[in-house]
């Protein structure tokens, strides 16, 4: 079931007496505050503290346990991950602790920092001295605690366990918590054989307390086990694993991680922890579960389960109806009009432009006219022009976009600009006049105009012939056009011979471009070639030229060079003649017009470049199809019972060490006492509490795994605590309201005054 925290402030802290204690179940998961006598804690939260900075301000906040998603949105979070006080099962940061405190008191109600009553808080089996002298130490100086007392969580589970009848008064504790799990043998009365054998057990363990202490004190050993009997729990013979609760969340959060990898944001360390509590369970045997979904099936597809992710199917279009089509064809339309009219007004504005930009080239030319031959070069300089050439340039180019933004047609603005040309003499005036009668200044003036003169009738030819070729494509076309509908059979069969035609014309001058003039020995055009065969005319004249000039001039001394002569090779090695070089000629252009012609009134012609396979491969569009709901599903299957398995295979995780059965084991085992009685009394009432312990078919689980270890017919009994995760606070509670209570705790002066050595033997009897 999904975790809920209850942090509502407690308002009657003053109205339990100063002798009431304080009952705190400090789990690596939760930490769990309230009275002595009550059946629930008052305050539960989780036992984290996050230090998160404010996106506006700045600020560093603190937030205690859970934290309510719309409002971390307004802090960055990158920098600060949750923290929790433990390493393992034990507390070691301090600091995170005292923040916890200071939350659960707060909520509980206290005013201040004093607290005036006494504490009873848990700690894990076999707590180390530093960790215990070190909350004693907090909760005496920080908080005023009057007096102290710790225990074990799961003894105090069992014991309130065993006051419902669940359990015996020997037997063992199976305690799978968040980070580690416990197995603790509970022994409560013993035959006189067994207290023989306990009797000599405490002589020989009276001597070790004392060796041990000596060495302590020395500085030797640091003893953090102890055992006892006679009704209480024996921790001598307790057994730890590191695996607990937590490692399943995260083997589960692993796992979907590398299954869905689109859907990290949404694998979320809640919502895991929610998951796991609701779907996972433990398989009998795990290697034919393993094996049923591997097989799949109807029973492995009932085991099947599946988390659906919020999604939105995407609207269904349908057809518009006649009065939407008219909506959309009217909107269509006046925003069409919108824009003819904008660019309307924007080309008005530019014909302004540019008439204005024309009148005054205009009036500039006029005044250049007036202007005397030596003002000339001031007048120009003054305007920002070099030449009069350049003006008329200028007005020639204005012009020109003048009456394109006009929209005039091409061939009246070849017209125009054919009759508003001026002739050579008056737009180069200095061509024809004689070297030796002009000004070194002229004579560069000349020079120029030769180049702009050469240049710009270079473009006019160019510009004419692709003007020609245009008009002579469309009068082809429109003759073909005409032959085609006189006889469309008659066309279509000379169109094909004119392409058969072309197309061997064209592969032979490819072939003699790849073979040369000459063909090999068995004339076949497609056979293996020497380098002499693949040169080209071109190619051989280099050649031809290369070895003219090494060799001559003799043997003689190299005097190549010497002859302005010499020089013109390179100009002939330079010439653009080179036929690979040449752009496509009129065949292979005409090959490719009647192709694209036969593509467009053929629907069966296929070019002889898709039958060889030499055209362009089609790059194949991915089609991206619309996502569906089962895109946004999480599947669980065999990770429902993979992620506890790790409870009973730790290696599944990397941790060498046994799992739950194999702890039972262990602990009866390590029993000072081995004898059958005593053995048989532990298996027959074995207790299991903690969160990670509601995974369904765990006491079956157990139940066979302990079986394997135990003699045939040893009575073994697995049950579950009434509450595994709320009886040992409720435990704690119980034992806190006795009145032998007071007789267990120590006050800050005994602390003081009897050192760490002596809290280090302290511990709390459980049976009253």
């Amino acid at each position: 079931m999904p975790f809920t925290s209850r942090t509502i402030l407690q308002s009657d802290f003053t109205l339990f007496p100063s002798d009431c204690p304080i009952v705190i179940d400090n789990g690596g998961s939760n930490f769990r505050i309230g009275w002595a006598g009550e059946t629930n804690p008052r305050i539960v939260f989780r036992n984290i503290v996050q230090r998160p900075r404010h996106k506006a301000t700045g600020e560093t906040v603190t937030i205690v346990g859970d934290h309510d998603l719309a409002l971390m949105k307004y802090f960055d979070c990158t920098r600060s991950s949750p923290r929790s006080a433990f390493d393992s099962n034990v507390v070691y940061q301090f600091e995170i602790m005292e923040y916890i405190l200071d939350y659960g008191f707060e909520r509980l109600g206290a005013e201040g920092s004093q607290i005036d009553h006494p504490v009873l808080i848990t700690e894990c089996v076999c707590n180390p001295v530093q960790s215990r002298s070190k909350m004693a130490e907090l909760l005496f100086e920080t908080y005023g605690v009057p007096s102290v007392a710790f225990g074990v969580d799961a003894a105090f589970s069992y014991k309130y366990n065993q006051q419902l009848g669940i359990c015996d008064k020997d037997g063992l504790v199976v305690c799978p918590g968040f980070t580690t799990t416990h197995v603790i043998p509970e022994c409560g009365g013993i035959t006189r054989n067994e207290q023989r054998q306990v009797m000599a057990a405490k002589n020989l363990v009276s001597f070790c307390v004392k060796w041990t202490a000596f060495l302590e004190n020395q500085g030797f050993i640091d003893l953090r086990a102890h055992w006892f009997v006679d009704g209480e729990p024996v921790y001598k013979a307790c057994c730890r694993t590191n695996v607990g609760g937590f490692h399943v969340s995260d083997y589960l959060k692993q796992l979907l991680s590398l299954k869905y990898p689109h859907h990290m944001s949404r694998i979320t360390w809640e919502k895991v922890e929610d998951l796991k509590m609701e779907h996972c369970f433990i398989a009998p045997e795990y290697a034919s579960e393993a094996r049923l979904f591997q097989k799949g099936g109807k029973e492995a597809e009932d085991k099947t389960r599946c988390w659906q992710l919020p999604w939105v199917p995407p609207p269904v279009e349908g057809l518009p109806s006649e009065e939407e089509i008219a909506r959309k064809a009217a909107i269509k339309e006046k925003q069409g009009q919108r824009l003819r009219e904008m660019a309307e007004a924007k080309r008005s504005s530019r014909i302004n432009e540019l008439e204005n930009e024309l009148q005054g080239l205009d009036f500039l030319l006029q005044q250049l006219g007036s202007v005397e031959e030596k003002d000339i070069a001031s007048f120009l300089a003054e305007t920002g022009y070099i030449s009069k050439q350049e003006i008329e340039s200028s007005r020639a180019k204005v012009t020109h976009s003048l009456r394109k933004t006009k929209g005039e047609s091409k061939g009246e603005q070849v017209e125009t600009e054919e009759k508003a040309d001026p002739s050579a003499a008056e737009k180069y005036p200095l061509i024809n006049v004689p070297d030796n009668m002009l000004t070194p200044e002229q004579f560069k003036e000349k020079k120029k105009q030769l180049f702009l003169k050469t240049t710009s009738e270079g473009r006019q030819r160019a510009k004419q012939k692709r003007f020609e070729e245009e008009l002579e494509r469309e009068r082809q076309n429109q003759q073909d056009e005409e032959k085609r509908l006189e006889n469309p059979e008659l066309y279509l069969e000379q169109l094909r011979a004119k392409y058969q035609e072309l197309s061997v014309k064209v592969e032979q001058r490819k072939r003699q471009r790849t073979n040369g003039n000459h063909t090999n020995g068995n004339h076949n055009f497609s056979g293996g070639v020497g380098r002499g065969e693949r040169l080209n005319a071109a190619q051989k004249e280099r050649m031809r030229l290369l070895t003219t000039a090494a060799f001559d001039r003799g043997k003689g001394e190299d005097t190549f060079g010497a002859r302005d002569e010499d020089w013109q090779l390179y100009k002939l090695m330079s010439r653009d003649n080179d036929d690979d070089e040449e752009g496509p000629d009129a065949d292979e252009v005409e090959l490719t017009r009647i192709s694209s012609r036969l593509q467009d009134i053929d629907p069966k012609f296929v070019s002889k470049a898709a039958e060889l396979g030499l055209s362009q491969p089609v790059v194949e569009v991915p089609s991206f199809r619309p996502l569906t709901k089962e895109d946004f599903q999480i599947v669980f299957g065999v990770e429902r019972f993979r992620c506890p398995e790790i409870l009973f295979h730790p290696n599944l995780v990397g941790v060498d060490q046994v799992g739950l059965d194999e702890m039972a084991g262990v602990s009866i085992r390590r029993l000072p006492s081995r004898s059958h009685g005593l053995e048989e009394r532990m298996t027959n009432s074995i207790l299991l509490t903690g969160g990670s312990c509601l995974f369904p078919g765990m006491n079956e689980r157990l139940v066979a795994g302990i079986r394997m270890i135990r003699p045939c017919g040893s009575p073994i009994r697995v049950v579950r605590a009434a509450d595994p995760v709320l009886d040992a606070w409720r435990g704690a509670a119980v034992y806190a309201a006795s009145s032998q209570f007071p007789g267990q705790t120590f006050s800050k002066a005994d602390y003081y005054e009897k050192g760490e050595d002596w809290l280090r033997r302290y511990s709390l009897r459980y049976t009253l």
